[in-house]
């Protein structure tokens, strides 16, 4: 499945390498100002350029394809693209029988019976979530007064980012991090009860960005070692403030309208330049393998504008399941 949202529908497509990749957005209300130019600035924070990022480069410029008449969104699905020009697929020809330690590559060819798209890792691509941040471009508008930050706290183990890319870049490794994520004015009183509960949906949205192997909210695992009198947030005025947060805003499955806070954690990209044992499927020896192509030492780097988006498509959907039920946002 590709598709996420039970009203604020998202659905991913595209490959890596193939002619474009985008996102077809279905339920996105009618009356939502909206031209290319506003996807800009969250794309331009996905995209790679710093150090420690691929150099594949990509202009990332969208094109509205549908939902849109004089600048405002119709109710009908929005689709936007962006087509793929920097590829260079023969980098990854050898993956289809010699599968990267850590990558999707075993798995896609086990799953789809060897059709996958093998070129950048085809749909499995961290390239696919440029669509990812498209639709968190259009829930944050939904979203209205909510404010979404996402940074990067630490790589590598380490608070000093710039040192733990340096000396990953210089072994031919790579590094994971921890992305935080703050909301500030979440809508309140949103999430269901138990199997789409804010932090459930939140977590699932999540967990679609290539590379996310945990999440924590409030004290997160913490929690586990506190005693309820001390993990318990007292309220301090009738608007439901608390003193402190180590729910992260949200109990019973739905938000208490304190920030929402939680982090997730960045796994290393799989593809690397230090020499590795696999198995050539082709005949079922082991080899050595050694990953070419352009990849990231750091993927967390442009992971906190991806974060911003999961966390802003399920919010936008938990907000308009809601509105359908009480006719309006609860203020």
């Amino acid at each position: 499945m590709n598709t996420f949202g039970k009203i604020f529908r998202v659905s991913l497509f595209g490959e890596s390498h193939g002619e474009a990749v985008g996102v077809v957005i279905d339920g996105c209300p009618p009356g939502i100002q909206l031209s290319a130019d506003d996807f800009l600035n969250d794309l331009s924070r996905r995209k790679s350029g710093r150090k420690g990022t691929t150099p594949r480069s990509e202009d990332d410029l969208p094109e509205i394809l549908s939902g849109i008449y004089n600048g405002y969104t119709t109710g009908s699905p929005v689709t936007v693209i962006s087509r793929n020009r920097n590829t260079n697929p023969s980098d990854y020809d050898k993956f289809s029988t010699v599968p990267r330690p850590g990558h999707a590559d075993l798995t896609s060819r086990l799953k789809f019976m060897g059709y996958s798209d093998p070129r950048g890792s085809g749909h499995f691509s961290g390239r696919i979530t440029w669509g990812l941040v498209a639709a968190g471009v259009i829930a944050k508008k939904i979203l209205g007064g909510t404010v979404i930050n996402a940074s990067l706290k630490e790589a590598g183990g380490t608070a000093d980012i710039e040192k733990a890319v340096e000396e990953a870049m210089k072994a031919g490794d790579s590094i994971g991090g921890i992305v935080e994520c703050i909301i500030e004015n979440p809508p309140l009183a949103a999430g269901e009860p138990f199997f789409y509960s804010a932090e459930s949906a939140i977590s699932q949205a999540v967990f679609s960005i290539p590379a996310i192997k945990a999440i924590e909210f409030g004290a997160g695992f913490r929690a586990a070692s506190m005693r309820g009198s001390e993990h318990n947030d007292p309220f301090t005025d009738t608007k439901g403030t608390t003193l402190t947060n180590n729910a992260g805003g949200i109990n019973g499955g739905i938000t208490n309208g304190n920030p929402v806070v939680f982090r997730v954690a960045v796994k290393p990209t799989s593809s690397v330049g230090v020499e590795q044992t696999t198995i050539d499927f082709s005949t079922g020896k082991a080899v050595k393998l050694k990953a070419e192509g352009r990849h990231d030492a750091c993927i967390a780097l442009r992971m906190p504008v991806i974060v911003e988006a999961a966390a802003a498509v399920a919010l936008a959907d938990l907000l308009l399941i809601d509105r359908g039920i009480s006719g309006k946002q609860r203020s």
